[in-house]
């Protein structure tokens, strides 16, 4: 009977029951629309988490570091170039894929024949500009188009063969130019991830992907200096154009490809932007790259050549040739003086004593810490100009075991040797393979073919 009251005090009236059925079902809703976008929430979470790692990480890396970089990418096209025989003239399509409308540089030649064309890094606000020097050599006129299609006239243009580079000074009025940040080329590893942008094919704008392949690589087109080699795509009209890191910052100039075909074979090098800056600097403030030199030819203390000459593998840099009267001869350096340190600092490969070397400044004393006959010695030695083309030897010197040459060859001879110097070296392309510049030339279909089997040097270095 309590029961039965108790259960009667807690009836609710209907009123009461009504609100408390709208109640119930407003919590239900409530919780069902929670659990529905529960999901949603999930999603979106996840997809930000992907966002941030595997494949959509490392194409959000590429995206990124265009955007940075293409705006500083021009087109460089050179006029009046006397070799129009193998140069090719931008204004008419060849693009296998589909027709392309004629060149917009129209009739800025002033009639002249439009003879290459290749791509350009912006270096400063000011008008400034760094090419490979196969683009404009000899050229009579240079006209630089932007990313927006405005072109520039170049009023001084200043190369360098032995670095295959030059720069140009733009007459920019009004126009802003967007300057490309300069990165390090000494901290990029092998593996490390690299865009290629140029005008391949005329195709401006041109961004590919790749790796850093190998350092420290030597080809005959380059005299001096190392280059980087990748596997981003470089092809005829790359030449100039930029090699980036992830973060968009310059760290090389395309400018050859290894080929038999005369386009790309999965093998390009650019010049490290450490030897960019240096040659630009001196290009732009003298109008040529001061080089200083000791007056010596080099060569790599390899296996082969350390047993003959009794020396450890690796010591340093072998004295191949000494220069009668030069810095190095006034010194006391010696045929077969290993090279074990320059300016204090430790060097191993010749083209690394060559670096440091010639930016040294001309008329300096720099000491030098060579190995000779089982002794260390210290000389300085007073630098000079280079005006010789005493150089890294490109392949194995010519040594009778124990023996080296005391002093510079006869003029037949040394003519023999430069002759052989220039002969692929081992670890360089076979000679069936082509060094071409990453520029475009008209009229080479011909010259293509015959570098095929020639392995003549072409341009897309």
């Amino acid at each position: 009977m309590l029961f039965h009251k108790f259960r009667r005090s807690l009836s609710l009236s209907p009123a009461l029951r009504k609100i408390s059925t709208l109640t119930k079902v407003s919590t239900a809703i409530g919780l069902a629309a929670a659990f529905t976008l529960l999901p949603t929430v999930v999603s979106s979470q996840a997809l930000a988490a992907d966002e941030l790692s595997g494949p959509r990480a490392l194409s959000k890396a590429f995206r990124d570091a265009a955007k940075v970089a293409i705006p500083s990418v021009v087109t460089v096209v050179a006029y009046g170039q006397q070799s129009g025989a193998e140069n090719s003239d931008p204004s008419q399509p060849d693009n296998p894929l589909q027709p392309m409308p004629r060149d917009r540089s129209g009739n800025r030649g002033n009639g002249m024949r439009a003879t290459g064309l290749g791509s350009g890094v912006v270096l400063s606000s000011e008008g400034t500009v760094v090419t490979n020097n196969h683009v404009v050599e000899s050229a009579e006129k240079v006209i630089v188009r932007l990313q927006d299609g405005r072109e520039l006239t170049a009023t001084e243009v200043h190369g360098d063969p032995d670095n295959d580079l030059a720069t140009l000074r733009l007459d920019i009025g009004d126009v802003e130019l967007q300057p490309m940040e300069l990165g390090n080329s000494d901290q990029m590893e092998i593996g490390d991830w690299v865009l290629a942008i140029g005008s391949p094919f005329r195709l401006e704008a041109t961004v590919s992907a790749g790796i850093i392949s190998a350092k420290g690589r030597t080809i005959d087109r380059i005299r001096r200096g190392s280059l980087l080699q990748t596997d981003a795509a470089i092809n005829p009209g790359n030449s100039g154009g930029a090699l980036v890191d992830l973060d968009g910052r310059l760290v090389g100039i395309n400018t050859a490809i290894a080929t038999r075909n005369g386009s790309y074979q999965g093998i390009g090098f650019a010049i490290p932007i450490s030897q960019v800056r240096w040659v630009a600097e001196e290009l732009l403030a003298h109008g040529r790259v001061r080089r200083a030199a000791m007056g010596i030819r080099l060569a790599e203390l390899n296996a082969s050549v350390a047993r003959k000459v009794n020396l450890p593998v690796g010591l340093g840099v072998l004295v191949y040739e000494v220069i009668n009267n030069s810095a190095a001869a006034q010194a006391g350096i010696q045929p077969l003086d290993v090279i074990l340190e320059f300016a204090g600092q430790r060097v191993r490969e010749p083209v690394e004593l060559q670096n440091v070397v010639e930016r040294m400044p001309i008329g300096s004393t720099q000491p030098v810490k060579i190995y000779r006959k089982g002794e260390e010695l210290d000389l300085n030695v007073v630098l000079a100009p280079l005006d010789d083309p005493t150089d890294v030897l490109r392949q194995e010197p010519h040594l009778e075991k124990g023996k080296a040459d005391q002093e510079k060859p006869a003029k037949g001879d040394e003519e023999a040797a430069k002759k052989e110097a220039k002969q692929p070296a081992k670890d360089k392309p076979s000679p069936a393979v082509d060094e071409a510049p990453a520029e475009e030339k008209t009229e080479a279909p011909a010259k293509e073919e015959a570098a095929a089997e020639t392995a003549e040097a072409a341009s897309a270095e």
